[in-house]
């Protein structure tokens, strides 16, 4: 008879610490925006803010981010936001960095391809996987 009582006081104790789901999309959805905004305006300080905020680790949720359709170092460098895109690249594994994207192409590849083979991001990112640019010899 006694878990009956103990049971009931777990079950109030979980349900109300619990994020009902709608909630947590929305918060989700938030979070990615203003991350969007920030890589945009090139506000390196707020994004990093936004992310230890909300204790979010940036090669966590990197690949589930797309702004306009664009992954946050394309979304950079369209944008022209130097500062950071060198954060973001900085926060990634190697891994991530030499994973093909939507199209087919790596980050360096697309950015080679795109007119952007010079400047702070793509140092970083080429620092990032060893200076070799990621391709296999």
């Amino acid at each position: 008879m006694r878990l009956f009582p103990v049971a009931i006081a777990a079950l109030v104790a979980v349900s109300s610490i619990s994020i009902p789901a709608p909630a947590k999309a929305a918060d989700d959805v938030a979070l990615i925006a203003s991350i969007c905004d920030y890589v945009k305006s090139n506000d390196k300080n707020r994004l990093r803010k936004k992310l230890k905020e909300n204790r979010v680790k940036l090669r966590n949720v990197y690949q589930g981010i797309l702004c306009d359709g664009n992954s946050l170092l394309r979304t950079a460098y369209l944008a022209k936001a130097e500062e950071t895109g060198e954060f973001v690249a900085k926060r990634l594994s190697t891994n991530e960095l030499g994973v093909a994207e939507s199209d087919g192409k790596t980050i360096l590849a697309w950015a080679e391809a795109n007119g952007f083979s010079s400047g702070a991001i793509t140092a970083a990112i080429k620092d990032r996987l060893g200076g070799s640019g990621g391709e296999e010899e």
